[in-house]
C-alpha cells in the first residue's frame, strides 16, 4: 500500500545523512539555477549528472529530482524581479509579478510565488506518492505490441506539441531515435551505424550527448548575444507599506480558489508526455484571468495571476514523473534527464520498480516532499536576496566557468577524448537546433527512449505470426496508436485554423 510505502520511503531517506546533504545542496542549488536567467533547470542538470556516477543511487536520484523541484520556484524570482524570466514557463509569472515589483510590492509578489508553488507541487505529489503505483500496476499488463504503440504515442505527441514547428518537432524526435541505435545490434551484437569510428562501438554516450546539447549549446547561444552577456539588472525600490511586503491573511484566502483550480490544470497537464509546465502555466493564467472578478488588477499587478501561474508550474513537477515511473516515458527534459541517472545507476524504470526498487522509488518521493518544505523556507525568507546576488553577478562571468565546468565533468567519466569530441559536437548540433527552433527536448527523450522503443518492436514482431498485423489486432496497441496520430492532427488542424487556413510556403514547414 503507497500509505505504508511512503512511511518506510521517509525511513529510508532519512537513515542516509549523505542522501539528506544531496537533497539539501540539491534543493538549493536548483533555487540558484532556476533564478539565474539562461541557465536552465536541465542544463544544470545536465551539467551536475556526472557527479552521479560516484553517488549512491538514492543519493543521485534525489540530487538531480530535488534541483529541478527548486529550479521550476526559482524560474519566478528574475521573472518577478527583473522582468526577466529564468525558466520558460516563469514567462507566465513575469506578466503579473513585474507589474507589482514597479509598485514597490516585489515582497508580495515573491511570497505568492513561493506559496502558490509549495501548495501546487504538495498536491501532485500526493498524487505520485498514491496513483504512480496504481498506473503501473495497469501498465505490468502490457505485452510487447501495447508497449510498442505507447512509445509510439509519445514520441508522436512530445514531436508534435513541443515546440513551434510540428515537422520540426518530428523531425527532432527522429534524430533522436536514429541516434539511439548506434553501437552494438542487441540480438545480433553486430556494430551498425558506427562507421569504422572505434569510439561508436558502445554508442552515442549519454553524457557528452546532454552536456553538449543542453550546456554547451546554451553557452554558444549566450556568448552570441552580446546584449545579454552586457545586461545590467536592477530591483525596482521596496514600498515603504509594510503591507506590500508580505501576504496578507485575507489575500491568501482569496487566491486559495486560483491555486486549486490552477493546481488541477498543472497535474492533468503533467501527466501528459511532452507537454510541459509552460503550456500549464499559461493555461491556468488564462483561465484565472476569464473567471476574474470585479476589482481584480489585470495587467497591472494581479496576485492571482502569479498564484495560478506558479501553482500549475510546479504541479506539473510531480505529475510528470507518472508517466516516467509507470511507462518509462519521460514527460519533460527534466524527467528524461531523471530517467538517465536511472539507467546510469542499472535500474529498469517501468512498472515492476515498485517492486524490485520499492524503498528506492519511496524514499525519492519522500525527499520530494522535504525539498518542497525546504524550498518554501528558502523562498519565503529569502527569494529578495537571491534576487540581489543575481543582481550583481553579470552574465559573462558565469557562462566561461559552465563552460569548463562541462568539459572537466564529460573527460572526468572516463578520461576520454573521444567524450570531448562527443560533447563539443553536439553543442555545436544544439546550437543550430535552438537557433533554427528544433526541439531539444524531443531529441533528448527520444534519445533515451529509443533503444526501448527498439526492443519492444522486435519482440513483438518475433512474437507474431502475421507481422505489422499484431498492432491492428490488438485494442490497446490500436487506441495509443490513435491518440498519438489525433494529437498530431489536432495540433496541424490547430495551427492552419491559426493561420486563416492559407498554405504559404512558410507553412509547408508545419
Amino acid at each position: 500500500m503507497p500509505d505504508i510505502a511512503i512511511i518506510d520511503g521517509f525511513a529510508t531517506l532519512f537513515s542516509s545523512p549523505t542522501t539528506l546533504g544531496f537533497l539539501f545542496l540539491g534543493t538549493t542549488m536548483g533555487l540558484l539555477a532556476g533564478a539565474t536567467p539562461g541557465l536552465s533547470a536541465s542544463a544544470t542538470t545536465a551539467l551536475l549528472i556526472p557527479l552521479t556516477f560516484y553517488m549512491e543511487p538514492l543519493a543521485a536520484l534525489v540530487f538531480i529530482y530535488t534541483i529541478g523541484k527548486a529550479a521550476s520556484f526559482g524560474g519566478s524570482i528574475p521573472a518577478i524581479l527583473f522582468n526577466t524570466p529564468g525558466t520558460p514557463q516563469a514567462a507566465a509569472t513575469q506578466m503579473e509579478g513585474y507589474p507589482l515589483t514597479r509598485q514597490g510590492k516585489q515582497g508580495k509578489a515573491l511570497k505568492t510565488a513561493v506559496t502558490a508553488s509549495a501548495m501546487g507541487d504538495t498536491v501532485s505529489e500526493l498524487i505520485l506518492i498514491f496513483c504512480a503505483a496504481w498506473v503501473a500496476g495497469y501498465a505490468a499488463k502490457l505485452g510487447p505490441p501495447e508497449l510498442f504503440a505507447v512509445f509510439f504515442c509519445a514520441f508522436i505527441i512530445i514531436g508534435s506539441v513541443i515546440g513551434d514547428s510540428v515537422v520540426k518537432g518530428l523531425l527532432s524526435t527522429l534524430l533522436g531515435i536514429l541516434l539511439s541505435l548506434v553501437g552494438f545490434d542487441p540480438i545480433t551484437a553486430e556494430p551498425r551505424y558506427v562507421f569504422g569510428v572505434d569510439g561508436l562501438s558502445d554508442g552515442i554516450g549519454l553524457v557528452p550527448l546532454l552536456l553538449g546539447t543542453l550546456v554547451v549549446s546554451e553557452v554558444l547561444v549566450q556568448i552570441t548575444n552580446r546584449e545579454a552577456l552586457d545586461d545590467a539588472r536592477a530591483i525596482a525600490p521596496e514600498s515603504q507599506n509594510r503591507d506590500d511586503h508580505r501576504l496578507t491573511w485575507l489575500e491568501f484566502k482569496n487566491i486559495v480558489p486560483t491555486i486549486a483550480r490552477s493546481t488541477g490544470y498543472g497535474t492533468l497537464i503533467g501527466m501528459l508526455p511532452g507537454i510541459g509546465a509552460s503550456v500549464a502555466s499559461f493555461v491556468a493564467y488564462a483561465e484565472a484571468r476569464r473567471t476574474s472578478m470585479p476589482g481584480d488588477n489585470w495587467g497591472k499587478g494581479e496576485i492571482k495571476g502569479v498564484a495560478a501561474a506558479e501553482a500549475a508550474n510546479n504541479a506539473t513537477s510531480g505529475a510528470n514523473l507518472i508517466p516516467l515511473l509507470s511507462l518509462g516515458i519521460p514527460g519533460n527534459a527534466v524527467a528524461a534527464l531523471l530517467a538517465g541517472v536511472f539507467v546510469i545507476h542499472g535500474i529498469a524504470i517501468g512498472p515492476r520498480v515498485f517492486i524490485e526498487s520499492r524503498d528506492l522509488i519511496y524514499g525519492l518521493f519522500a525527499s520530494g516532499l522535504v525539498a518542497i518544505a525546504l524550498y518554501f523556507l528558502l523562498g519565503y525568507f529569502g527569494s529578495n536576496f537571491v534576487g540581489r546576488m543575481i543582481a550583481i553577478i553579470p552574465a559573462r562571468m558565469i557562462y566561461p566557468f559552465i563552460f569548463v565546468t562541462s568539459f572537466i565533468a564529460t573527460f572526468a567519466l572516463k578520461q576520454s577524448l573521444f567524450d570531448l569530441l562527443v560533447m563539443m559536437t553536439f553543442g555545436v548540433v544544439g546550437y543550430f537546433m535552438k537557433k533554427w527552433n528544433f526541439s531539444i527536448p524531443a531529441f533528448i527523450i527520444a534519445f533515451i527512449l529509443g533503444s526501448g522503443a527498439e526492443e519492444s518492436l522486435r519482440q513483438a514482431m518475433l512474437l507474431s505470426e502475421s507481422g505489422a498485423f499484431i498492432f491492428f489486432e490488438r485494442p490497446i496497441a490500436l487506441f495509443f496508436f490513435s491518440i498519438g496520430l489525433l494529437t498530431m492532427g489536432f495540433r496541424l488542424s490547430k495551427k492552419t485554423n491559426a493561420r486563416g487556413g492559407r498554405i504559404s510556403p512558410r507553412n509547408n514547414e508545419e
